[in-house]
């Protein structure tokens, strides 16, 4: 007799805390992992799919995947009408859940789609994190398979993919920052090496040198930090750009 107690492996247990782990990985790659792994470990589970939803105003999916293409069409669906129970669950932000669809009454439309695709019952968890929004909808083929009792474990894998999401933006965002920085420095360098070049060349200060950087760029069109590195690397200045019709009938 099958018991509804959640047994998580150690195995599981492996692959759900790997599911946390900033790596370079995409949110769709990170949900697609969340919806397998609740396809082969939530008891009475015969698919999944999840939803990366927008946090501020009318909700907005982000990014959508699924354990089976089937289920992939039963978001389309909702996706296509902007109803159906996982817009639900994420205005209330609360689970929406239908034990057999042959009963249910709400969402007609997206119920018939349901039954002609085998499925008799649904569960749709949210979980809202660090201004990320998933939600994680379990499908069975049976009616009432999915126990409630079973539901924490599908929620404990949407709180780690959604940390997993949180944490690769937090990620990204630090890194691009960081490489702006080391460019900004980098252009610092360059442009303190060019005003030197410039202050033993013309016999002046580094605020003249500086001027004078600023005087090429504007009457060249040409970037500052360009124009210092052809400076510093010896290429030269670039030629100064042909004169206009005004300058032309001036000559």
């Amino acid at each position: 007799m099958a018991t509804s107690d959640t047994v998580i492996t150690d195995e599981l247990a492996i692959e759900i805390a790997r599911l946390g782990l900033v790596r370079e990985s995409s949110d769709v790659a990170t949900l697609h992992r969340v919806t397998q792994l609740a396809a082969r470990a939530v008891t009475g589970c015969a698919g999944a799919t999840s939803l990366r939803w927008s946090t501020g105003g009318a909700p907005e999916p982000l990014t959508v995947a699924s354990s089976h293409p089937d289920l992939a069409e039963l978001v389309d669906l909702q996706l296509a009408r902007g109803e159906g129970p996982i817009f639900d669950a994420v205005r209330s932000r609360r689970p929406v859940s239908c034990d057999d669809a042959l009963a249910e009454t709400r969402w007609p439309g997206h119920v018939a789609a349901m039954l002609r695709r085998g499925v008799r019952c649904f569960t749709t968890t949210v979980h809202e994190y660090d201004q990320v929004l998933i939600t994680l909808t379990v499908y069975g083929v049976v009616p009432g398979a999915l126990d409630p009792r079973q539901q924490a474990l599908a929620s404990l894998l949407l709180a780690q993919g959604g940390a997993a999401v949180s944490n690769t933006h937090q990620f990204d965002d630090v890194h691009r920052t960081a490489v702006q920085l080391q460019q900004a420095v980098e252009a610092r360098a360059v442009v303190d090496q060019a005003k030197g070049i410039l202050m033993h060349a013309l016999g002046c200060d580094a605020e003249r040198a500086f001027a004078e950087l600023r005087r090429i760029s504007q009457t060249r069109h040409v970037k500052l930090t360009a124009i210092a590195q052809r400076i510093v690397s010896g290429q030269g200045l670039p030629d100064d750009p042909p004169p206009g019709r005004d300058e032309a009938e001036r000559a």
